[in-house]
Formats: C-alpha cells, structure tokens, sequence
C-alpha cells in the first residue's frame, strides 16, 4: 500500500529540501508535481476507482493542485488559490461526513477548533480590511475540515489538524504585521504536505477496511446460503 504514495513522498521531500535552502528555481519546479503525484497515489492505492469516495477525493486534490499553482502568483492569486483550496476543503468536509466517519460525534476536544476561530479572526481582524468576512468563512470551512476529520481514523485527524495548522501560519504571514517565524515557507509547506498526505493514507486505509468487510460478509452470506 506504501509503494503508490513514494513519488509524492520524493517529491514532497525534494520541494522541502529546497524551500528549506533557499532553491526557489527548484521548489518552484517541484510545487506544481506534488498534488498530482499524490493524486496518482490516490487513484493507485483505492481499491475501488469509480464511487463517491473517488470522485470527491479527486476533487479535493485537483482543487489543492489548483490552489498550489495559483499561489505561484503572488498577486491575485492568493485570493483565486484560496477560493480553490475553499473547494477542495469542502470535498474533504462532504467525504468525511458521509463515508469516512468512524464515529457520530467529532471528539470531544475538536471544540479547539472553535477557539482557535475566534482567536485567528480576532488576531487578523484589525489588519485584514476588506478580506476580513471572506477570511473569516474560509476559516469556518477550514475548521470544519478539522472537525469532521476527527470524526474519521486517527491518519485523518492528524492530517486535517495538519492541514488548519498550515493554513494558520500561511494567514499569519500573510495579514500579521511583523509576524516573523524561522523558515516559514517551510514549515507551512511540510505541515501541507503531511496534512495532504496523511489525509488520503487514511482515506485509502479506511477504503481498504471497508471494501474487505464487505468482502468477508458477502463470503459468509454466500456460505450460509
């Protein structure tokens, strides 16, 4: 099950080392192979391609391939990368909502992420201007990815608290004057890529589990039969 997620993991690792270096030529290079390796991976590992779990997995990471190569801009396209991750955030919110939950309830300490709302929209709120409201929904939907997620198996939550803490710093260095953290562009590229990537390994682990509990009772009704 490994072997599909190695050219993201390569690649994941070439872009790190070169953001962490300063290889702009590089990182730049490797930023737009990342999401459609792990797309490949995806597709690779699921035992079932067609369905509901496929189709909004795939969204989810082409949204983010289209998110990456937006931010190459650093003009307009922030605010167009953000509408695209906005989407792909909402694939992930729908898919762990409807087939990846392994409980009811998100667990009890994904109440954080209420406070952790309320905190960055107050920290950004006096810098933010006119991007307030549209950073404010994009955080409710980001926080919502979180919440569902820890609904789902531990590779999921993990990867959508990933995820939230990646965004985080990236809202912070981006409206938070004089906010100044060692090596930022790395550590909000490695806390993207480990959320991505932890993200589908627990969707695809959770596919796998599934697809051979079916597996056993369809054997067992066809054996008691």
């Amino acid at each position: 099950m490994a072997l599909p997620f190695l050219p993201y993991t390569v690649v994941g690792i070439l872009h790190l080392v070169a953001l962490f270096v300063g290889a702009d030529s590089v990182s730049t290079l490797t930023k737009p192979l990342l999401m459609p390796a792990l797309l490949i991976a995806f597709l690779w590992a699921l035992p079932k391609r067609r369905g509901e779990v496929a189709v909004l997995g795939s969204l989810a990471i082409l949204f983010g391939w289209l998110g990456d190569v937006s931010l190459l801009d650093a003009g307009a396209g922030f605010l167009i990368g953000l509408g695209f991750f906005l989407l792909g955030h909402l694939a992930y919110v729908v898919l762990f909502a409807r087939r990846m939950r392994i409980r009811r309830r998100p667990r009890w300490w994904a109440a954080i992420y209420l406070v952790w709302w309320v905190a960055l929209v107050g920290i950004l709120a006096p810098h933010a201007g006119a991007l307030l409201a549209p950073l404010a929904a994009y955080g409710i939907v980001l926080g919502a990815l979180a919440v569902t997620g820890s609904a789902c198996n531990r590779w999921i939550a993990v990867g959508s608290a990933s995820f939230l803490v990646s965004d985080t710093l990236l809202g912070l260095d981006r409206f938070l004057p004089g906010f100044a953290l060692w090596q930022v562009d790395f550590l909000i590229m490695l806390t993207y890529l480990a959320g991505q990537g932890l993200m589908v390994w627990g969707i695809v682990r959770h596919a796998k589990s599934a697809s051979g509990a079916r597996g056993l009772l369809s054997r067992a009704v066809q054996q008691a039969s």
